[in-house]
């Protein structure tokens, strides 16, 4: 991984956290139930914050306003980067509203049983494309998902997995919905 991709994704990941729950309920990387998740990603609970104090800046404030961040005016739909990660147990289906431009990194975590993922496919490249993917050695696949720059529309994302000395294909084992949603034009 180069290090500037990491960089995006770290800046992406602060990014997310500091807005919290502000955008609506929206958000990619929540609990499996929508709800926006208030620990780390590795399940931990997340301790106490402290109370702001009055010579330090309030936590929203020391993450840039980057494209990584979702924009206000977007109800529910996620612009700049984004990260969806899954977990064993999650829901094998999720949704997820983005903007035009919009890379999601998608985090497959290692299956409990023998399966292992294979790779992603999109059903509409043209409004949602796979730019990279890659197999970690502990078995956490990643891959970088592209938006269409200006078109609106939806695409089913699929990460199959198979277990590697069984014969066949693979077969599907998380879809990711994702819907285009253009930026409304002013008039």
């Amino acid at each position: 991984m180069r290090w500037w991709t990491g960089a995006w994704v770290l800046a992406a990941v602060l990014a997310l956290a500091a807005c919290g729950s502000s955008d609506g309920g929206g958000r990619a990387s929540g609990s499996p139930s929508g709800s926006p998740t208030t620990g780390p990603a590795s399940g931990t609970p997340a301790p106490p914050s402290p109370a702001p104090s009055s010579s330090a800046p309030p936590p929203s404030s020391t993450a840039s306003a980057s494209a990584a961040s979702p924009s206000p005016s977007a109800t529910g739909c996620v612009a700049g980067l984004t990260r969806v990660t899954v977990e064993p147990g999650d829901p094998v289906q999720r949704r997820l509203c983005v903007r035009p431009g919009t890379v999601i990194s998608l985090v497959l975590r290692p299956r409990v049983d023998d399966k292992r993922w294979t790779d992603v496919r999109s059903s509409a490249p043209v409004f949602v494309v796979v730019t990279g993917w890659r197999v970690d050695a502990d078995g956490t696949a990643h891959a970088t998902l592209r938006s269409a720059g200006t078109r609106g529309g939806s695409a089913r994302v699929t990460a199959p997995a198979k277990a590697p000395d069984v014969a066949g294909a693979a077969r599907v084992a998380f879809t990711l919905d994702v819907t285009v949603s253009p930026y409304p034009r002013g008039g």
